[in-house]
């Protein structure tokens, strides 16, 4: 196993837009902070079903809600996330609301968290409620005198971030590795646990592209397993 120095970050947030993208995006690193003694607290903004119906039907979606809920509260066990935080926005219609709902939203949950080190979606993927939220997130994060956040990272959620046609500013380019060699394991078994959002290889959200995915980021770096992230915001 490979010696990894304690992350950065005593009280963590990982705000994502739909159930499974924050343990696709950063479950090794969210196991990683919950293990060193880290308070990890989680938001997912959108309910994550309602999208699969022409129009959104919310009360006919309850049953697949409920399961929903119960995935990610499994999920979470497993990484070892504190706090839980499941919002009510429309699947994949973030654009029909106020964005400034958004905002303020996630600026309640952070005033909350009180998180010195935020995770969120990269800003251009293909997703347009994970652009909405890395938006949101920024302008919820904005350096003002007395904010609580000093590093801000965003990650890649397979299945999203690589689908989005290379453009100018666009393609996801990391800079920032996490080793996650000795979590791996948490963050499949709570994709595990996202059972009815994955899908079998070779889909790029299936377990085994998820890990395949985390041996290559890891080979970019020189260790066995690892997730990637792009620096947003950094205050040494």
């Amino acid at each position: 196993m490979s010696a990894v120095r304690t992350l950065d970050g005593e009280r963590v947030a990982v705000i994502a837009a739909h159930p499974d993208d924050e343990i696709l995006g950063c479950g090794g690193t969210i196991a990683r902070h919950a293990a060193a003694g880290a308070t990890v607290s989680v938001l997912i903004v959108a309910e994550g079903t309602t999208s699969r119906s022409a129009q959104r039907m919310r009360e006919a979606h309850a049953p697949d809600l409920q399961d929903l809920a119960a995935c990610a509260h499994a999920a979470h066990a497993a990484v070892g996330t504190r706090h839980l935080s499941l919002l009510d926005f429309p699947d994949n219609r973030l654009d029909s609301v106020d964005f400034l709902d958004i905002v303020k939203a996630i600026e309640t949950f952070l005033a909350a968290a009180a998180a010195d080190t935020v995770y969120t979606h990269f800003p251009h993927d293909l997703n347009i409620d994970h652009r909405l939220v890395s938006e949101a997130v920024q302008t919820a994060c904005r350096p003002q005198p007395g904010a609580t956040t000093r590093r801000l990272f965003f990650f890649e959620v397979a299945s999203s971030t690589e689908w989005r046609l290379a453009g100018p500013g666009t393609t996801f380019s990391p800079n920032y590795f996490v080793d996650i060699e000795a979590t791996l394991d948490k963050k499949l078994q709570a994709l595990s646990a996202y059972h009815p959002e994955m899908r079998p290889w070779p889909h790029a959200r299936s377990l085994a592209a998820v890990e395949h995915l985390a041996r290559w980021r890891g080979a970019s770096v020189g260790v066995p397993a690892a997730e990637a992230f792009v620096v947003g915001r950094q205050l040494a």
